[in-house]
């Protein structure tokens, strides 16, 4: 016995004749050509609001009496962020403490995602805040990761 195609599906691929329900005639195809993923492209924040989250940034940690607060430019060198902010703490609690009120205050500021690693007492604190991560340390530990001269300039390598 001849199975009868309908006059639309003549036209329609072979997938299309198979038999099954459109769900699992769309799985055996594959994704479409147009639904292929398109690359997405990363687009640079304004200098502006990066400097008013970096001035919060550097004022909180003033204001906690950090040490060797250093701002490195990563525009171009780094695809994680823009900018990179180090500073020293000379005690747990007070990098906890500096780790805390600064995510407070870049909430404030309207950062809503603000990621921080390492509170629980470490030598090394993380905050993720976008475009902008800060890197709080001990003394020790800042000599040993030397992320200054990792992302510094060249220039000052040299010097």
């Amino acid at each position: 016995m001849k199975r009868r195609v309908s006059p639309a599906a003549a036209g329609l691929p072979a997938i299309a004749k198979q038999p099954g329900t459109p769900r699992k005639k769309a799985a055996v195809a594959g994704p479409r050509a147009e639904a292929a993923p398109r690359a997405v492209k990363r687009t640079p924040p304004q200098t502006d609001r990066l400097d008013q989250i970096q001035t919060v940034i550097v004022g909180s940690l003033e204001d906690d009496k950090a040490e060797e607060i250093v701002t490195l430019d990563l525009v171009g060198r780094a695809a994680f962020a823009d900018r990179m902010v180090i500073a020293t703490g000379l005690a747990d609690r007070q990098i906890s403490a500096m780790a805390t009120h600064l995510s407070d205050k870049l909430r404030d500021v309207g950062i809503r995602r603000v990621q921080v690693e390492g509170a629980g007492g470490s030598d090394w604190v993380l905050i993720d805040a976008g475009d902008i991560v800060i890197h709080l340390f001990k003394p020790e530990a800042r000599a040993l990761y030397g992320l200054e001269r990792m992302w510094g300039t060249p220039a000052l390598d040299e010097a």
